[in-house]
């Protein structure tokens, strides 16, 4: 059984309604590690409904979060804006300075403009959620009730929170964070309470009240996410393990959330998403690959299949380079396989029909609509690649896959793909393994080197590749034949040589299959015009 559906399962134990949640802080740009999240949640409603629940996938926004800090690619005046709630403060222009026209014109803030390319994401990838702006909940009173017990129950809630995470907080402490004269959420102390308002000072020496009705300030983090369970009604949550640690806020929030009058939701914590080579990414630290990006890259269900094939307590290493090649592979083999008929099969032992439901449950997940059939583009990313590289337009391309009888058609899905395919190529993420240059003419400061032995190897692979069968499988003999009457001390030495002549490298891609889809005479003629610079 897949992931999601155990999740589901568990979630029809304890009723037929239930709401998914899951959220984020618009900080800064999302990439990869940020789906994991939405993607975890989406998967489990879609199985939850698939067992005939009825559910609603909610996606929360936490504008109401402050600015942190000036980031890097913020310039120097949002110094001004450190503490300020994302929702309430002016959106970056290209040169990082804030967007003061876009603000007060059109109400723009940095929260929208790192929201709406990430929504864009969601549309292309499949996950339709009721979104839910906190700032805004908060403004309309959506948190008032519950922020009234919250503040009628603080020492309550402080004995809580000091228990369960092991950390004192500070003289002063109170569940609420009032906006201080600088609307800010730094810097401010509570001098009193009378509902709805919270008295308070700030470090500028001025004094007021904040109104809890009208949201003027927010709970603390970890009262904030437990009250929003409550007057959403959330009972599942997907959430990074940051959160679901010992001691964490997923602690402290099941039993906060018992005090404001509401039950805890089921968890299910996730791992990380880590960029190869670059560790956990950071938007902050620009250590990201975007969704919108990985979207050029590969179809939106490629993508659903890295988080649908991969348990929720597995770290997850997203590779833009081979790894999204092999990848992309796999979607093709599982979409062109028949798991029901191989279900079907009653020798099957346990583990087989185990990882056979859990193949059927990812790609099931991978789709972008719901109940849709998965279709093969009947051609893997390698081949495409190839073919990509080495023909000059579309039209070669589907001629080259029409005479091999790979595919008779050409979708909208393998355009599709085979746009894709370029953007890939021409991006800093391709594989070198897999980036095909063959030589427009020959180099000489290369094959100027050739040796004695390197010079007849060319004679004899030039004669081999142009009396062959211009095929991929009698390419394959017929570069290593060109040494077989020569005295030679490697056998590797022929491939050494044709590396070098064609592609100005000593080893690269497979040639067999590349050289298969070029016109022989242009090979040949390139090879002839490295035996006639060496002879001259």
């Amino acid at each position: 059984m897949h992931w999601a559906d155990v999740a589901a399962q568990s979630l029809s134990h304890k009723g037929d309604k239930h709401v998914v949640s899951t959220g984020i802080t618009p900080s800064g740009e999302f990439h990869i590690g940020h789906l994991r999240e939405i993607l975890t949640g989406d998967m489990i409603a879609r199985a939850a409904r698939d067992a005939g629940l009825d559910v609603e996938f909610v996606f929360v926004i936490d504008s109401a979060d402050p600015l942190r800090k000036v980031y890097d690619f913020l310039g120097p005046e949002y110094e001004q804006f450190v503490g300020n709630q994302l929702g309430a403060i002016p959106a970056p222009k290209e040169d990082g300075n804030p967007d003061w026209e876009r603000f007060e014109n059109e109400g723009w803030t940095y929260a929208n403009h790192f929201l709406e390319p990430f929504l864009s994401a969601l549309h292309q990838i499949g996950v339709q959620p009721r979104l839910i702006d906190n700032l805004e909940s908060y403004r309309k009173g959506n948190f008032a009730a519950l922020s009234k017990i919250a503040c009628d129950r603080a020492e309550d809630i402080r004995e809580c929170i000091e228990r369960i995470s092991g950390r004192e907080l500070p003289d002063g402490w109170f569940p609420w964070s009032p906006l201080n004269s600088k609307g800010g959420l730094d810097k401010v102390r509570v001098t009193g309470y009378d509902y709805p308002l919270v008295h308070w000072e700030d470090e500028y020496g001025e004094n007021g009240s904040s109104d809890i009705t009208k949201g003027e300030g927010k709970l603390p983090w970890r009262i904030d996410w437990p009250a929003k369970w409550g007057w959403i009604g959330v009972t599942c949550e997907a959430f990074g393990k940051d959160h679901g640690a010992a001691g964490g806020s997923y602690s402290t929030g099941r039993e906060i959330v018992e005090i404001l009058g509401h039950k805890p939701p089921q968890p299910l914590v996730y791992e990380w998403i880590s960029l190869k080579g670059k560790g956990a990414m950071s938007s902050s630290a620009g250590n990201t690959v975007g969704p919108i990006e990985a979207l050029k890259l590969v179809p939106p269900e490629i993508l659903r299949l890295l988080i649908a094939k991969s348990k929720p307590n597995k770290a997850i290493e997203f590779d833009t380079g081979m790894g999204l090649v092999t990848l992309a592979d796999e979607y093709e083999r599982l979409s062109a396989r028949n798991f029901e008929q191989e279900l079907a099969n009653q020798e099957l032992s346990r583990r087989q029909r185990v990882q056979i439901e859990d193949a059927a449950g990812a790609m099931r997940m991978a789709s972008t609509i719901s109940g849709n059939q998965v279709q093969s583009a009947a051609v893997t990313f390698r081949h495409l690649a190839l073919l990509a590289q080495t023909k000059k337009s579309d039209e070669d391309v589907w001629r080259s896959l029409n005479d091999s009888g790979a595919v008779l058609t050409v979708t909208p899905q393998l355009q599709d793909r085979l746009d894709r395919m370029r953007y890939w190529i021409q991006s800093p993420h391709f594989p070198d393994e897999m980036r095909i240059q063959i030589l427009s003419q020959p180099s000489v400061d290369v094959i100027q080197h050739f040796n004695e032995e390197e010079v007849n190897i060319l004679r004899a692979l030039t004669v081999e590749l142009s009396n062959c069968q211009w095929t991929k499988k009698d390419i394959s003999a017929a570069i290593p034949r060109s040494i077989e009457s020569l005295t030679v001390s490697h056998k590797w030495l022929a491939y050494k040589v044709a590396y070098l002549c064609l592609m100005g490298v000593e080893k690269g891609p497979r040639l067999a299959p590349i050289l298969s889809e070029m016109d022989r005479n242009e090979i040949v003629s390139l090879l002839e015009s490295c035996i006639q610079i060496l002879d001259s």
